[in-house]
C-alpha cells in the first residue's frame, strides 16, 4: 500500500491533534480542520488505511485513532513543521540565561530546570569528556594456578588491574609474547580506534594466547569509558505526572525510577557519535521502561575536549517541533557561552603585544 501525500497530511493531522488534545481523534476533527478539503468518508479511508500500515492505532472500537510509534517516527523525520519561537520566548529565556548562568560550577544543573521550565518535561543535562583517555601500557603478570593479573596504565597516571583465568594451554611465555604484542600495537590510541580489524591483527600476532585478547580489549575499553566523567543531572521529575499518560503513579514511578546515570549515558542518542539532536521514539530506546517514552536529546561542544548533552523524556505524544526547537536554542547559546568563556581564560603568551604600545616606552 503506498504512502500518499494525503496520507501524509492525515498522519500529521493525526499527530498535530493528539499532541494539543492528548484524545484519540476522529475523521470529523480532521475534516474541521482549514487545510483539509475532503469528505469525511475519504478521512476514514485514509485512517483506516494508516492503522492497517501500523502508523495509526485505534485504543478502541468506536474511538478515534492514535499515532503509533511507527507513525511518531515518519513525523519526527518526514511530516513535522519547524517550530519557529516567538519573540517572548526568545526574550524570555535569555533572560533566564542571564540571570541563571552566573557560575560555571552549577551550569549544568541549572540548566537541566531552565530546560524543564521551557518544556514541562523532566530534563537530562550531562557534560563528559570526549574520550581522551588512552592506555600506556599492557602489563600481564603470571599469577600462577591457571590465571594471570592484567594491569592497565593509563594516561591519567591512573592504574587498573584483573584477575583473569588462563586457558589450559597457555604458559607465562605466551603471556610475554602477549605483552609485547599489546604494547606494540594498542596504546596510546582512543578507545574508537581499537577496531575489531585492530583486533584481529594482534590475535594474528599472540600465538597460543589468542583467546585472551578479546577478554582484555573488553576491560580495558570498560575501563576507558568509565574515565569519561560524565555528569549528569536530571530535573522536574515530577512534571511528568502532569502528562495525562502518567496519571498512573505506578506507571510513573517506572520511567522515573529508570532515570539514573547509566541508563542515560547508554542511549543511542549518547553513545552516537555526532553532534545534533536526536529523537528516540518509544520502542528505540534501551530500557523496557522507557517503551511507551520518548526521549530528546541535543549533543553540543563546549570546547575543552568535553561535549555537552541537553534532553527531555515525555510522552510519545510530546511535541516535538518545540521541544527541539527549544533544545536547539539551549545548545547554541551553551556553546557560544562556553566558547567565550574559553577565550576569556586563554593563558596569554610570552611575547604578548601591550594594549598601547606607544606606553611602554614612556618615562616615569
Amino acid at each position: 500500500m503506498e504512502l500518499t501525500e494525503r496520507k501524509k497530511k492525515v498522519l500529521r493531522s493525526v499527530v498535530d491533534l493528539y499532541i494539543s488534545t492528548a484524545e484519540p481523534v476522529g475523521s470529523k476533527a480532521i475534516t474541521a480542520l482549514p487545510d483539509m478539503n475532503y469528505s469525511s468518508a475519504t478521512i476514514r479511508n485514509e485512517m483506516a488505511d494508516l492503522t492497517a500500515m501500523g502508523y495509526l492505532e485505534q485504543p478502541h472500537t468506536s474511538a478515534g485513532r492514535i499515532p503509533s510509534a511507527a507513525g511518531y517516527r515518519l513525523y519526527v523525520d518526514e511530516l513535522m513543521q519547524s517550530y519557529r519561537l516567538s519573540i517572548d520566548e526568545t526574550k524570555s529565556m535569555n533572560i533566564a540565561f542571564e540571570e541563571k548562568m552566573q557560575k560555571v560550577d552549577k551550569i549544568m544543573d541549572q540548566v537541566a530546570k531552565l530546560v524543564s521550565q521551557a518544556t514541562d518535561l523532566p530534563a537530562i543535562t550531562m557534560a563528559s569528556h570526549h574520550g581522551g583517555c588512552t592506555v600506556k601500557r599492557y602489563d600481564l603478570i603470571f599469577a600462577g594456578k591457571g590465571s594471570f593479573i592484567l594491569v592497565l596504565l593509563l594516561s591519567n597516571e591512573e592504574v587498573a588491574n584483573k584477575l583473569i583465568k588462563l586457558p589450559l594451554n597457555v604458559g607465562e611465555q605466551d603471556l610475554k609474547i602477549l605483552g609485547a604484542v599489546l604494547n606494540a600495537a594498542m596504546t596510546e590510541i582512543p578507545a574508537e580506534e581499537i577496531t575489531p580489524e585492530l583486533m584481529e591483527r594482534v590475535m594474528g600476532a599472540a600465538g597460543s594466547a589468542a583467546s585472551l585478547v578479546p577478554v582484555i580489549v573488553e576491560f580495558a575499553l570498560h575501563t576507558l569509558k568509565g574515565q569519561q566523567e560524565a555528569d549528569v543531572r536530571v530535573a522536574g521529575h515530577m512534571r511528568l505526572l502532569g502528562q495525562p499518560e502518567y496519571r498512573d503513579v505506578e506507571k510513573a514511578q517506572k520511567v522515573l525510577s529508570t532515570l539514573d546515570d547509566e541508563m542515560i549515558t547508554n542511549l543511542p542518542a549518547v553513545v552516537g557519535g555526532g553532534l545534533g539532536t536526536k529523537v528516540l521514539v518509544g520502542p528505540e530506546n534501551v530500557s523496557s521502561e522507557l517503551k511507551d517514552t520518548s526521549v530528546v536529546m541535543t549533543k553540543f561542544d563546549i570546547g575543552d575536549g568535553m561535549h555537552g548533552m541537553i534532553g527531555v523524556v515525555g510522552p510519545t505524544r510530546m511535541d516535538y517541533a518545540k521541544v527541539t526547537a527549544r533544545l536547539s536554542f539551549f545548545a547554541e547559546n551553551l556553546s557560544r557561552m562556553f566558547a567565550k568563556t574559553e577565550q576569556m581564560t586563554l593563558p596569554s603568551g610570552g611575547d604578548e603585544t601591550p594594549e598601547n604600545p606607544g606606553e611602554s616606552h614612556k618615562e616615569a
